[in-house]
């Protein structure tokens, strides 16, 4: 089936029961001078809400979103929900943004203008991009998979089937961060014939086996991040319908759960809001408690602990460009990603975190330009 022309609608009754959630809020007590060590800080998640309930206008920003010609495609029986924006270039590379957890299409809201209209910003007409940007299965605004087996090998199937079988694009540029980045990496290793070069701002790779004092250093820091922050990761590889059901009711309960991730992997000074304003963290919460995909993106977790193709595959050949953002919490050391990735380029960035499309738009869309310079 082709695409279909498709634009981002809230029914009005989604608001005002939303607003009536928010209102209604059973709070609970947090110990004294807590802060964010506990999880999320009550005292913020209440100020965000009570803006989200009076002071949060969504139809502003739908109407932003909807700016970006949007679309929906059936791939292996999904619909999958989908930005497509033409470059203004001679010829404007095709470019698959793939956003992840807990992440939305919305993160590439900034650096849209940037790849596909580069002169606007100082750059070259030559370096523009066609993007097609799309929701994870079960994400947003777009078909909530019925079925067992939405690992990131069927959702990379899925997304070559969009670019090529229904949008007739024979070869292309991926790029992501978080699940983004696992799913470009596993579509350049199992569709390497399509992809002519992967750009990720996040790399999975094992250390050698036979570590340096400077790898067992990295290593421990890695197991010290995993102790500690990656309790929402095994809930979610393995009970995540215990979970969503209470996030599906309370919209403080996402919003807990979401932003404490924004205040624990974004760069700030240890004010969220120097990062992440109000509106773009709700801009983002929206497209999980508007179309009701908390449950359903919660177990892209579960799918990818069960899918043996997700994470091991031969060493990917397709030229690979990295951009390390220096609080990014699962960043490794070059000499581990070369391992698994023919590296032909790796910047280490100045400032930004684990959602660099939000937090530093302007310096991802330079790595992604400079990068794809080079295998359009």
């Amino acid at each position: 089936m082709p695409p279909r022309p498709y634009q981002i609608h809230v029914p009005d009754a989604v608001l005002v029961d939303l607003r009536s959630r928010l209102e209604r809020t059973r709070w609970p007590d947090q110990i004294p001078g807590a802060g964010w060590d506990y999880g999320a800080n009550l005292a913020y998640v209440r100020e965000l809400c009570e803006y989200w309930r009076t002071g949060y206008d969504w139809r502003s920003h739908e109407g932003d979103l909807n700016r970006h010609p949007g679309f929906l495609c059936e791939a292996d029986g999904v619909d999958l929900h989908f930005w497509h924006i033409k470059g203004n270039g001679p010829r404007p590379f095709p470019l698959l943004l793939i956003h992840g957890w807990p992440g939305s299409i919305f993160e590439f809201y900034f650096m849209i203008d940037r790849l596909t209209n580069p002169v606007a910003h100082g750059g070259a007409a030559e370096d523009a991009f066609d993007l097609v940007i799309p929701a994870l299965p079960g994400f947003g605004f777009g078909g909530k998979p019925r079925e067992r087996g939405w690992g990131i090998s069927r959702i990379a199937a899925a997304f070559d089937t969009l670019m090529r079988r229904e949008l007739g694009y024979e070869r292309y540029g991926v790029q992501g961060g978080d699940w983004g980045g696992i799913i470009s990496a596993k579509m350049a290793s199992a569709h390497a014939a399509s992809i002519a070069g992967a750009h990720l701002n996040f790399v999975i790779a094992p250390p050698p086996a036979q570590p340096t004092d400077e790898d067992r250093a990295a290593i421990a820091a890695r197991d010290v991040f995993q102790a500690g922050e990656t309790g929402y990761s095994n809930v979610q590889g393995t009970k995540p319908d215990s979970l969503t059901l209470a996030q599906s009711d309370s919209p403080a309960g996402l919003a807990a759960w979401v932003v404490e991730k924004f205040h624990g992997w974004g760069d700030h000074p240890g004010n969220l809001e120097a990062t992440f304003s109000k509106d773009v963290l709700l801009t983002n919460l929206m497209f999980y408690w508007a179309p009701e995909s908390a449950a359903s993106s919660a177990r892209i977790y579960y799918e990818a602990r069960r899918d043996p193709g997700a994470f091991m595959y031969p060493k990917v050949e397709v030229p690979t460009g990295v951009a390390v953002f220096p609080k990014e919490p699962w960043r490794v050391p070059r000499s581990w990603a070369e391992q698994r990735f023919n590296i032909t380029r790796w910047t280490e960035l100045p400032k930004g975190g684990h959602f660099a499309a939000l937090e530093q738009p302007e310096l991802l869309s330079r790595e992604i330009v400079e990068f794809f310079r080079t295998v359009r």
